[in-house]
């Protein structure tokens, strides 16, 4: 973590000696900061004695740290009784060490916050130009961060973030990035907010976000499906989230429906994500006769009865059920978890995703896999960013 500080006097000497002094009294006033942040409440006299630091180099750290609201003082009762001088205790500002989760998603920035009682304490979102530079979205995030933070964080805010990206995520440690700009955005984000930064895939996080707080809350054996501008899923098998190898789990948006069908992205060609996705959708009505400029106008012509509209959607709804039912004789899972804005077709597209479920998948002595939409909505993946902080020790560095 890196902490700003507010010096006492212009230092001296050259600009190599001024940059040390520095990145020194960073170092003492993030080491104070994390020894408030490990034992709670202390005196000057127990920091002293925890840190190792001399008197005057600890008052120094000690006295920044509160000039710019990170630490504050108080004078507990049992000490006002007491003769003397009573003893100041030092303890982190309420708000100080916030973590933030960020979704860096097609056409939007969503964030969410959670303070050290495991709580979540605000989410917000914005959508931007598909062909946004990276630095606007981080910009972006940072306002949005301001917002549900209570106004600027100052340094020691937020003591980690989560990334969810689009795109495969290679999580083990001295593994190199699956996709080159995950670093850089990375990067980024570590300038912007001054900590710890860990990162994964989107969709693989909104899956296990639905295991703590949505619709999959306390089930073991889930699979994850988003239908959005993109389409991808995640895994969460015996209550552990599954990447696979070089983070390619949940790929599912490219898995193949058409081998004669439209090129993907990916190389392929008739993708689920060439059929699913939004996009994909919205050209089917239009040269199916009814020309929807955006999700909002398919579901208003789906609630007119549009037969054309349903049609499209019911064919879309066979070639997900289709995937799922295949993905699931491989994996397994109890319940089935329908996310991502397409969903917001409802029954049009929901129904034949069941009924293609419960025709392809054998049934056994188990049944066919429970399905159900999202719980979380938009808000899935900056809060699975959450869960993924709290699951590496707050502030793994990716």
């Amino acid at each position: 973590m890196l902490t700003e500080t507010t010096p006492s006097a212009a230092p001296t000497g050259s600009p190599q000696q001024r940059g040390s002094l520095t990145r020194s009294r960073q170092e003492h006033e993030a080491l104070v900061v994390r020894l408030l942040r490990e034992h709670g409440p202390l005196t000057r006299s127990e920091l002293g004695t925890l840190c190792g630091l001399s008197r005057t180099t600890l008052y120094d750290a000690v006295g920044a740290l509160m000039d710019n609201g990170t630490v504050l003082a108080s004078v507990p009762e049992t000490a006002r009784r007491k003769r003397g001088r009573p003893a100041e205790v030092l303890a982190l500002a309420p708000e100080t060490g916030l973590l933030l989760g960020i979704e860096f998603a097609r056409r939007a920035v969503r964030v969410a916050t959670m303070d050290a009682a495991r709580e979540i304490t605000g989410a917000a979102g914005e959508p931007h130009a598909q062909d946004a530079s990276w630095q606007t979205r981080v910009d972006l995030a940072w306002r949005l961060a301001n917002s549900v933070a209570g106004g600027k964080p100052r340094p020691g805010t937020f003591r980690g973030v989560g990334l969810g990206v689009v795109g495969p995520v290679a999580f083990r440690s001295g593994e190199p990035p699956s996709v080159p700009w995950h670093s850089a955005v990375s990067a980024l984000v570590r300038a912007r907010f001054g900590t710890n930064v860990l990162l994964d895939n989107n969709t693989r996080l909104a899956a296990l976000a639905e295991t703590i707080w949505g619709a999959a809350a306390g089930e073991q054996n889930v699979l994850y499906l988003r239908l959005s501008y993109g389409v991808g899923g995640g895994l969460v098998m015996a209550g552990a989230l599954h990447r696979g190898a070089h983070g390619r789990s949940g790929m599912f948006g490219h898995i193949s429906v058409d081998p004669d069908g439209a090129p993907c992205q990916c190389g392929a060609t008739g993708c689920l994500e060439t059929v699913a996705s939004i996009g994909a959708v919205l050209d089917a009505c239009r040269t199916a006769g009814t020309a929807v400029a955006d999700l909002p106008a398919l579901v208003t012509a789906l609630e007119s009865g549009d037969r054309a509209v349903h049609a499209v959607l019911a064919r879309v709804g066979a070639q997900v059920g289709r995937v799922l039912a295949d993905v699931s004789h491989a994996v397994g899972p109890d319940l089935i978890v329908v996310g991502g804005e397409l969903v917001d077709a409802g029954r049009a597209l929901m129904a034949p995703i069941e009924h293609t479920l419960a025709t392809h998948v054998a049934r056994g002595s188990y049944g066919v896999p429970r399905v159900t939409t999202a719980g979380l909505g938009d808000r899935g993946t900056a809060l699975g960013a959450l869960a993924l902080l709290r699951q590496c020790g707050d502030v793994g560095a990716h």
